[in-house]
């Protein structure tokens, strides 16, 4: 990953037409990137971005003695000679990352230890390291927290037994994939999370000779074996980003074709995206040709709509703010009821700065109340629109915000600067580069 600027100015109102492309998942390839500890072959990923956790997860597999070979969208991983790693580098190359985490059990079966710094990421909610601690803990590990983060080991291996998740959290069940794959006997996970970044982890272990059943009602049982092998994978493309560049379109009146795109791990985004008012076409490629989405605003009015945020197959969370920006120029009154980090609207206030009108709430303003209702976290939201939004300085708080306060840059008038695109390098990739592609006016600072 290269160098990038830290800011940008930006001068909106032009809609932004053209083609962009995106590549492997940026919620999946890190994890498939851990997955690869697991295997006494070497594994070969594919159509992996190039994004700053990638750069991360590699120097923490290099760290630990993974051989890690990138090219262009490939990258072929050997674990012959995996070994301990000290604590300090790890801090050091962990950054603000979360997936840390995601190397226990993996470690654990490798040298029967690991190590987790304090973890970062991106401060949306609360994001407990509870579910996975807690996981790992019933499969037999013991953890001892120290000054420098926590040390994990399982003196007699870990061990298959049944877990249930007060919710589906997506990095849980990813700990559990992870970890139960190698254990001795059979894990059940209840209350699994489905997703379908998931869902291919689980083709990605399953390749390795993991045996793993999917059940009704968020069941899934792993029933460990002795050993894996390596992979070769391709990386489901990138829905997140696909929609965030959906949302773009919208905000900005404009027409892009997202190459790469596929429909149906976008189900749900696409049936909100045409209540709103926006026109997609699917191509499903062939021919050599890649399968695409074009999303595009018909011109007109936009409708207000009510949704609510949830565990996939529901409307994704990572979807909801930059769908939010586009709401503040629809008709009327939006509502939106966040339900699965308590703290994903905190963005909305720079929004308001820029002249939109949305106001938040503690109480569920959707169709069923939800862990976080009454409980002084602002999770709801009314959007009242159309209104102009106007250009400011704006400090971006998280990946999927920062890309929403870059849309709202684009559709504003007058010129915005961003601050701190550091954090949209780690998910979004060549950002800046599409965006050029798009005929957006910028300058980098």
């Amino acid at each position: 990953m290269t160098n990038n600027a830290s800011s940008l100015r930006i001068v909106g109102g032009t809609p932004l037409t053209g083609e962009v492309s995106v590549r492997g998942a940026k919620n999946l390839v890190p994890k498939a990137m851990v997955a690869a500890l697991l295997g006494s072959t070497p594994s070969t990923l594919r159509n992996v971005p190039n994004v700053v956790d990638v750069d991360i997860v590699s120097g923490l597999l290099k760290l630990h003695g993974v051989t890690v070979q990138r090219s262009d969208g490939r990258l072929v991983m050997d674990p012959g000679a995996v070994d301990h790693a000290e604590p300090a580098e790890i801090n050091v190359h962990a950054g603000a990352s979360r997936i840390p985490i995601l190397m226990c059990g993996p470690l654990i079966h490798r040298l029967g230890r690991a190590f987790i710094p304090d973890l970062g990421g991106c401060r949306i909610g609360d994001r407990p390291i509870d579910f996975h601690l807690d996981a790992l803990r019933q499969m037999g590990a013991k953890v001892r927290k120290e000054a420098e983060g926590l040390y994990i080991d399982a003196p007699e291996g870990l061990i298959g037994t049944k877990i249930e998740l007060s919710f589906p959290s997506v990095g849980a069940t990813e700990q559990v994939l992870l970890s139960a794959v190698l254990a001795e006997g059979t894990t059940e996970l209840s209350n699994a999370a489905t997703e379908p970044e998931i869902m291919d982890l689980i083709c990605v272990l399953q390749k390795m000779g993991a045996q793993i059943t999917v059940h009704a009602g968020r069941v899934v049982r792993i029933e460990g074996v002795e050993s894996l092998q390596g992979y070769d994978h391709l990386a489901l493309p990138d829905r997140l980003e696909a929609a965030s560049w959906a949302c773009a379109a919208l905000a900005t009146a404009g027409d892009i074709t997202v190459l790469g795109a596929e429909q149906a791990s976008m189900l749900t985004f696409l049936n909100v995206f045409r209540q709103v008012g926006g026109k997609f076409q699917v191509d499903d490629g062939g021919n050599g040709e890649p399968k695409s989405i074009r999303f595009w605003h018909p011109g007109g009015g936009l409708d207000a709509i009510a949704i609510e945020t949830a565990v996939a197959p529901g409307f994704q969370t990572d979807w909801q703010q930059p769908l939010v920006v586009a709401l503040t120029q629809a008709e009327g009154l939006s509502i939106v009821h966040e339900t699965v980090y308590e703290n994903r609207l905190g963005f909305t206030e720079a929004l308001n700065q820029m002249g939109a009108r949305i106001q938040v709430y503690r109480e569920c303003l959707g169709g069923s109340t939800c862990r976080f209702g009454q409980r002084n976290f602002q999770h709801s939201a009314v959007i009242s629109g159309p209104t102009q939004l106007r250009g400011a300085e704006l400090e971006i708080p998280d990946l999927r915000g920062g890309f929403s306060y870059l849309i709202a840059a684009l559709a504003a008038e007058g010129e915005s600067t961003l601050h701190g695109l550091e954090l949209i390098y780690r998910g979004y990739e060549n950002f800046l580069g599409k965006l050029t592609a798009l005929n957006a006016k910028y300058d980098e600072l």
